[in-house]
C-alpha cells in the first residue's frame, strides 16, 4: 500500500476519529495541520484534482468565515475559492485523505476505509 497522507484539523472529531481509524489499520500517515502550515496554491490544485470534485465540495461552512465572504454566492471563481482558502484555511473541510493518486474527503468516517483497502 503506498503511503497516506491525511490533511487532519487536530480540534476537529471527526478528523482526529479518521486519524484513529487508520492507525488502527497499521498505517502511520503522514499527518499535515493545514491550519497550522496552509496548503500552498499548487499543493491545493493537485489535492482538489486527487478528489476529483471541486472546490466547492470541500469548503467548511460551520466555524469558518463562509457566510461573512458570502462563499455560497455562485459569482465566486474557483480561482477566487482558492484563493478565499489559502487566505483562511480553515475554509478547507477535513479530514481529506490522500493516498497519492486518490483522495478523498472522509465524512463520514468510513469513507477512509475505501483507501484502506488492499
Amino acid at each position: 500500500m503506498s503511503k497516506l497522507t491525511i490533511y487532519h484539523h487536530s480540534k476537529c472529531k471527526t478528523s482526529r476519529d479518521v486519524l484513529d481509524l487508520i492507525r488502527q489499520s497499521g498505517i502511520e500517515p503522514v499527518i499535515i495541520q493545514f491550519a497550522l502550515t496552509p496548503l500552498n496554491e499548487e499543493e491545493l490544485r493537485s489535492l482538489m484534482k486527487a478528489t476529483g470534485g471541486s472546490i466547492r465540495d470541500i469548503l467548511r461552512q460551520k466555524g469558518t468565515p463562509y457566510d461573512e465572504l458570502d462563499l455560497e454566492n455562485p459569482k465566486w471563481t474557483d480561482e477566487d475559492l482558492i484563493g478565499f482558502i489559502m487566505e483562511h484555511p480553515i475554509l478547507m473541510n477535513r479530514p481529506i485523505v490522500s493516498n497519492g493518486k486518490k483522495a478523498l474527503l472522509c465524512r463520514p468516517i468510513e469513507t477512509v476505509l475505501e483507501l484502506l483497502k488492499p
